[in-house]
């Protein structure tokens, strides 16, 4: 637990964990695992700062939301390029994270794509 910890605040794991890496950032819930390092990442700093500031409950819970929007977005924003990021500080040449993502999904936009074509191009 407390090595995905170091991992999920952007340490890079021993070459055993290489493959399991790879695997994180390709599954077809990458995005989500995303949010969860993400989460991992901004909660302390939420209670932090929910305990420090001065003022009403909820002027502070607001506060925080605020901060948690905002960080959010930006983990959001950056979340392919922080997957390939790992890969790569895991080993792995860079696109390789990209490449596998963009071929497990070629199945799903080549139906959607035909789907397309026979509703509004014919």
């Amino acid at each position: 637990m407390v090595r995905w910890v170091l991992y999920a605040w952007g340490a890079g794991l021993p070459g055993r964990h290489r493959e399991w890496v790879l695997h994180d950032v390709t599954t077809p819930t990458w995005r989500l695992r995303h949010l969860a390092r993400a989460t991992t990442q901004l909660a302390p700093f939420a209670v932090l700062l929910y305990v420090l500031l001065p003022g009403q409950p909820w002027v502070r819970a607001m506060a925080v939301l605020a901060g948690l929007l905002i960080g959010y977005f930006y983990s959001c924003a950056y979340m392919a390029e922080s997957a390939e990021h790992r890969a790569v500080k895991a080993g792995y040449p860079r696109g390789t994270a990209a490449g596998l993502r963009a071929e497990a999904d070629a199945d799903g936009r080549k139906e959607a794509q035909e789907r397309y074509e026979a509703r509004w191009r014919s």
